[in-house]
């Protein structure tokens, strides 16, 4: 019998990616500062320039963290390879996806939370972005962040987890870790809801591509909506969006629980 990897350098590995963000950040922030010095040391966060520089510094510390903790590995063992999912089922989960996040974004609004935590910094942010800004904050916060924490908590820590526990307990640590990645209260429970989804589809697939998808097409079409329209506000509105969203999100659960190939050879 092959002894179980164990899991202990997966928790070591995150508390490396935490500081290498931190340290990294610090860096980022002074580079806007010296090439905005006319920008306010307390708007530096809140400026487009500021957020996109927190985005490369957050993807550089997790990219360089699986490649400096799983160096060597391959891409099937990091399940960065083509799984179970058919094109259907990934148009499912990607709707899924949207749909999930719409939902929270409304139920933010309707407990009156949509004017509080760092949401608020981001969207001012960019609001900022036109032409080729737009552009630039679609790379950097749809494509890079949007891949590298998925090849971080999806394809090496809940990957690894996996290896040595259920395969929902490695769904809830990593949903866990990606809350507290976030730091802020409300950005976090919204960060660790969405990992949730992301992780289960990722076991459902047995590959992580299907969830980098999900979030990059996410995080794309969340920056331009809010670039280009703003934030959604109004009770009837957002009502109205929790209950259409929710009944898709539900939809789209029961229909990749139903074509799950696995569930058919269980029957």
């Amino acid at each position: 019998m092959t002894e179980r990897p164990p899991i202990w350098p997966v928790f070591v590995a995150y508390v490396g990616a935490f500081a290498a963000i931190v340290v990294l950040s610090v860096f980022a922030i002074g580079a806007v500062r010296a090439m905005y010095p006319d920008l306010p040391e307390s708007a530096v966060f809140e400026s487009l320039p500021g957020l996109l520089a927190g985005g490369i510094a957050s993807s550089t510390g997790l990219l360089l963290t699986v490649l400096l903790v799983d160096r060597g590995a391959s891409l099937a063992r990091l399940r960065l390879v083509p799984g179970r999912e058919t094109g259907p089922a990934l148009g499912v989960m990607v709707i899924g996806m949207l749909a999930l996040a719409q939902l929270l974004d409304s139920l933010t609004m309707l407990a009156g939370l949509g004017q509080h935590g760092t949401m608020v910094a981001i969207r001012r942010a960019l609001a900022q972005a036109v032409g080729p800004d737009l552009f630039v904050a679609v790379l950097v916060i749809g494509v890079l962040a949007g891949s590298a924490e998925e090849i971080f908590f999806r394809a090496y820590m809940q990957t690894r987890l996996g290896e040595r526990l259920p395969p929902a307990a490695a769904v809830l640590v990593a949903s866990t870790g990606f809350g507290v990645l976030h730091v802020e209260w409300l950005h976090a429970l919204l960060a660790f809801a969405l990992g949730l989804y992301l992780g289960w589809i990722t076991e459902l697939a047995g590959s992580a591509l299907p969830a980098m998808a999900c979030h990059v097409i996410n995080n794309a079409l969340f920056t331009m909506l809010t670039a280009l329209w703003g934030t959604v506000e109004g009770f009837g509105l957002n009502a109205g969006l929790v209950a259409v969203s929710g009944l898709v999100f539900t939809a789209c659960v029961v229909w990749l629980r139903q074509s799950d190939p696995r569930s058919s050879v269980a029957r």
